[in-house]
């Protein structure tokens, strides 16, 4: 998303979020839209089964380079959403993202500061970021 877009669909939530514009409504209903997303990835595995689980420990060493660890760490996940799953995943996804941008507005917090300084830590911290 380029940040004219970003900034743009910021703006463009402030503008239309009415009924909930109260900071407990904004978190409650972001709370609701994460829990959206996960249903939706959840009913993927369990009502289609486009997708499938299957997670065991995973063994590393942070004595491999990252590239060595990309190779060896897996995702868990096995196939690939299928059209009508990724479509729900991606409306909730979209959701999400609405309250997410309300959150920021009520809070004047600018989104696409708080993109570019976590693209800055995750660039400076590389591969240690999310250890």
């Amino acid at each position: 998303m380029s940040v004219s877009s970003l900034k743009s669909f910021q703006d463009q939530v402030s503008e239309l979020l009415l009924r909930h514009r109260s900071l407990l409504d904004v978190i409650s209903k972001f709370q609701q839209t994460n829990a959206a997303v996960n249903r939706s990835v959840t009913k993927a595995i369990t009502e289609c089964g486009c997708i499938e689980v299957s997670a065991q420990k995973q063994q590393y060493s942070l004595d491999y380079s990252a590239e060595r660890l990309r190779e060896m760490l897996g995702t868990h996940v096995h196939g690939h959403l299928c059209e009508q799953c990724q479509e729900i995943v991606s409306s909730e996804l979209g959701r999400n993202l609405f309250y997410m941008s309300a959150l920021c507005n009520l809070l004047e917090i600018n989104l696409e500061e708080v993109i570019d300084r976590e693209s800055q830590k995750c660039s400076t911290l590389g591969f240690f970021n999310m250890s």
